[in-house]
Formats: structure tokens, C-alpha cells, sequence
């Protein structure tokens, strides 16, 4: 019970700094809004052999895709918050307080589940005057998903970022990390459109299964294999990444 109620406290402090300077919450989502508006035409013609290649179509296949880019962008860079508050003592000072040194760690990464989905809505609410709709039930098992995919992508940062030591050395691990994890993803386009060998290769990235589990519930298909698939793959995720990165904190922060 001490661990749940330390970490409700650090939650809510970052909640509350967060309330503070609500401008970066929006401007982590300026990127996925100009390729909402800029790339997602071109996925008309890309895609003329899914459902006729209409607009709808499109949106629902990318949306979902974007949403899982936001969810893994933002939550692989948030070490850089973890090395600010090292460089500047705030973790030093918490030492020395009965707080759980693992609360320190999921408050935080709660704090960055609460942010996405801020964020998410709002992407979703830009969706909607395009055509795309989204029955409730389906929309709270893709949060479910995305908050799963932020814990795992946050919970690497905060680890790497412990491990590195060094904001220089935790950007190249993170883009190095970032680029091919979200090329094999399908974020941007399915990958039914890719050749065989590369579609195989990324059979063996989890993210991949968690796209294909947003756009089946995007598409309404609630009952779709893909669906359990990646909740259990992303679930499986959280409970090992939040595991490894508690015990690094842990250890770096006694």
C-alpha cells in the first residue's frame, strides 16, 4: 500500500507541473497534426487497393499509426526530464525522504500515460471532420493499448537514460533505438503493402502487433485477432520494461 500511495504523490506532482506549463503537451502533437494534414492524402493512391482507396480509409489506417508513433516519440524521450532532475539535484534531494524509490520511477511514467492521452484526444477530435469515427468501446481498448505502449517506451527511456548518464549519449541511443522500431512498425503505411522479408522481420517487433491491434479497432473489428494479440504482447512489455527500468532506478537511486 506505501508503494501505491508514494507513487499516487509523485504522480501527482508531475501531474501538477505538468498543468503548470501546458504549452510543450501541445506541441508534442504539431508534429502528427502537420502529417495528418500533409501525408495522409497521399495514402489515397497509396492504398486504392484497400476499400477503393477512399479518404476515410485512409485516416483510419493512419490515425492509429500515428497514434502508436506518439506513443513510443514521446515516451522514449522522456529520460531527458529524468537527467534534468539528476543534473539539478531534485532526485538527490528525494533520496533522503521515505518516498519508494520505485514510485519515483512510475509516477513519472504515469504522468507521461496521462500526457499522451491529452494528446491523443485531441488528435481524435481533428480526425473526426475528416470522416473517421470510432465506436466508444473500441476507442477506450485503444487507450488501454496506447497507455500499455507508453509505459513500455517511457520505462526503456528512464532506464537507457540512468544506464547512459549523459544527455548526449542517451539522443543517439534513443534515435538509433526510435528509427528502426518505428519503420517496422507500420506506423506510416501498412505493412501488407512491404515485400515478404521485410514484413517477416518485423513479425519480430512487438510495436508491429500493437499497429495492426489500433487499426482493427479503428476499423471496428473489436473481435479481431490482432486485438488480444497486442494487448497481451504490449501487456507483457509494460510488466518486463517497468521491471528492468524499477531496478536500474532502484539500484542508481539508494
Amino acid at each position: 500500500m506505501k508503494v501505491l500511495r508514494d507513487v499516487g504523490i509523485i504522480f501527482q506532482r508531475h501531474l501538477l507541473l505538468m498543468l503548470r506549463s501546458p504549452l510543450w503537451v501541445f506541441l508534442g502533437i504539431a508534429q502528427p497534426v502537420v502529417y495528418m494534414a500533409l501525408f495522409a492524402p497521399l495514402l489515397k493512391p497509396a492504398l486504392s487497393s484497400l476499400d477503393g482507396g477512399s479518404m476515410t480509409t485512409a485516416y483510419r489506417i493512419y490515425v492509429p499509426g500515428m497514434l502508436v508513433a506518439l506513443a513510443l516519440g514521446g515516451g522514449l524521450y522522456v529520460g531527458f526530464g529524468l537527467l534534468a532532475e539528476i543534473g539539478s539535484g531534485v532526485i538527490e534531494r528525494a533520496r533522503v525522504t521515505p518516498v519508494s524509490r520505485v514510485a519515483l520511477l512510475l509516477g513519472r511514467a504515469l504522468r507521461d500515460v496521462v500526457t499522451l492521452a491529452v494528446q491523443a484526444a485531441i488528435i481524435i477530435v481533428l480526425s473526426l471532420p475528416l470522416g473517421l469515427f470510432v465506436h466508444i468501446q473500441d476507442l477506450l481498448l485503444a487507450y488501454a493499448l496506447l497507455a500499455l505502449i507508453s509505459l513500455t517506451a517511457s520505462a526503456v527511456s528512464y532506464g537507457i537514460a540512468i544506464k547512459v548518464s549523459n544527455p548526449g549519449v542517451l539522443g543517439q541511443v534513443i534515435n538509433n533505438l526510435a528509427q528502426p522500431i518505428l519503420l517496422l512498425s507500420g506506423t506510416l503505411l501498412p505493412l501488407a503493402l512491404a515485400p515478404l522479408w521485410l514484413r517477416r522481420v518485423a513479425d519480430w517487433n512487438p510495436y508491429s502487433w500493437a499497429v495492426a491491434g489500433m487499426r482493427a479497432l479503428f476499423a471496428g473489428h473489436t473481435a479481431d485477432a490482432a486485438v488480444w494479440q497486442s494487448i497481451v504482447i504490449m501487456g507483457a512489455m509494460a510488466v518486463i520494461t517497468l521491471a528492468w527500468s524499477a531496478r536500474v532506478f532502484s539500484r542508481a537511486v539508494h
